[in-house]
């Protein structure tokens, strides 16, 4: 078993503002703080280097795979800006496929793969076995979830027909829909993994979260009766929240 885990990617450019927009206008990814772009939980650094040509000489060397949920939108807004197709969008066995270059002439391939692919991938068969599932919950105000989940978390949150997508790492996103009658659960609706309860717990409080104080809890807002270490909180709208000791 791997012991490792790929973080991330660098694309070395000699014209790095250039590459960096031509990424931004073609796929939308979120631009992070530390100057890397989020494409869904993957991150790329565009860093501009004088050791590279103006253009790529082995384009096919390594090849950017963008996994699209509707790869002819993709392919129709990628025309609109004019890109350079090395192969067009086509049917193939697993699903669409289609190839193209950036701007310094790196390969870039866009992918939409089928159900049937999906579901043998994981070792599984029927439609649902290949569906990429997600989950979801409800808020009584979304503005307000909005705000909280974005600006006192840092999550990085998008808006689509009056719902929230929370992008969370590891490719994971979560629907937040309003509910006009929302009764909060009585469990757990997100734990987030960290490496330090007791860092972690201060930097909540810090942003005014207030920590639950269940049965067991200790003081400091810190479950310790057995089990991983852990520390609830709640959202707006009441839903429960955790931070846990991974």
């Amino acid at each position: 078993m791997a012991t490792s885990r790929l973080g991330s990617i660098l694309l070395g450019s000699a014209d790095p503002e250039r590459l960096l927009a031509w990424y931004r206008t073609a796929f939308d990814p979120v631009l992070l703080p530390s100057g890397f772009i989020d494409f869904d939980g993957f991150d790329v650094l565009v860093d501009g280097r004088d050791d590279v040509a103006a253009t790529t000489a082995e384009p096919g060397r390594v090849i950017l795979n963008f996994e699209v949920p509707d790869a002819r939108k993709v392919a129709a807004h990628l025309d609109e800006i004019g890109v350079t197709w090395i192969a067009p969008l086509e049917e193939r066995k697993d699903g669409l496929f289609g190839t193209l270059a950036d701007p310094d002439g790196n390969y870039v391939q866009v992918i939409e793969l089928n159900a049937a692919y999906r579901a043998a991938a994981r070792g599984g068969s029927g439609l649902l076995a290949g569906s990429v599932a997600f989950n979801g919950f409800s808020v009584d105000d979304i503005p307000r979830a909005e705000k909280f989940y974005r600006d006192t978390l840092g999550i990085p949150v998008t808006e689509e027909y009056g719902m929230l997508h929370l992008q969370l790492a590891g490719h994971r996103q979560v629907l937040v829909y309003p509910k006009a009658d929302h009764q909060p659960a009585t469990y757990t609706m997100l734990n987030f993994p960290v490496d330090d309860i007791d860092e972690a717990v201060e930097w909540l409080r810090g942003r005014g979260v207030e920590l639950e104080k269940f049965d067991g809890v200790d003081d400091d807002g810190v479950f310790r009766q057995g089990g991983p270490l852990i520390a609830w909180f709640r959202d707006p709208a009441g839903n429960i929240l955790s931070v846990i000791k991974e």
